[in-house]
């Protein structure tokens, strides 16, 4: 099948659409990202998937927080996290309209130049997201955070899926970080354990641990 060629926004991409992107490419997304960065402020980082129970980096705070105009959903085809080219998974993206709530992480200015490309090499194997500095509402007041949203021009970007379908490619899904299930249920077990509604994904847990979905 050729990587151009026209596609159900159901299917997964080929193989052979999937580009890892090096760390010189990486070094320079961030320095991008940080033009306006004085230095010495300490930054926000916006979690709303597994960074919120698997930040992997310090950070002097943790706060509830909201971002407007963006919401969470299983729109990413994992190809090396939480599946393979061949055989992807999904992860969460922050894909257009509505409100997502998750939690902010304050990481302390000093620490950003070792941070931030751990943080990229996790978030940014290839160019699926789109760093941005979003208002993120908190108890505390307002802050800006850096938040990955998703690429709606990637490959990888998985859009107009069905429950059943979704529920199909996370139990198919395992990567370097495991199994795309335990990443969804992890994912809806602390956004419970945070107080955070996620109506849709409760649906896919659902479907998820139903005997039904077992069916062939």
């Amino acid at each position: 099948m050729n990587a151009l060629a026209p596609r159900s926004i159901c299917q997964p991409p080929p193989p052979e659409a999937f580009r890892l992107r090096d760390a010189d490419w990486h070094a320079e997304s961030i320095r991008q990202t940080l033009l306006h960065w004085d230095g010495r402020t300490d930054l926000w980082v916006f979690g709303y998937g597994s960074l919120i129970w698997r930040p992997e980096f310090d950070f002097l705070e943790s706060r509830q927080a909201r971002v407007h105009g963006y919401h969470r959903a299983l729109c990413l085809w994992s190809r090396i996290n939480r599946g393979t080219p061949e055989q992807p998974g999904l992860v969460f993206g922050l894909d257009l309209g509505g409100a997502c709530t998750g939690r902010a992480f304050r990481i302390a200015a000093r620490q950003a130049p070792d941070i931030l490309p751990a943080l990229w090499r996790r978030e940014m194997a290839s160019a699926a997201y789109i760093p941005r500095w979003l208002r993120c509402h908190t108890d505390g007041g307002p802050v800006s955070g850096l938040v990955f949203t998703m690429n709606r021009q990637d490959s990888g970007y998985a859009h107009g899926l069905s429950i059943p379908q979704i529920v199909a490619a996370v139990r198919q899904g395992h990567g370097r970080y495991g199994a795309c299930t335990d990443y969804v249920l992890q994912t809806a077990q602390a956004l419970t354990e945070a107080g955070i509604p996620d109506r849709r994904l409760q649906a896919i847990v659902r479907a998820l641990q139903s005997p039904e979905s077992f069916r062939p």
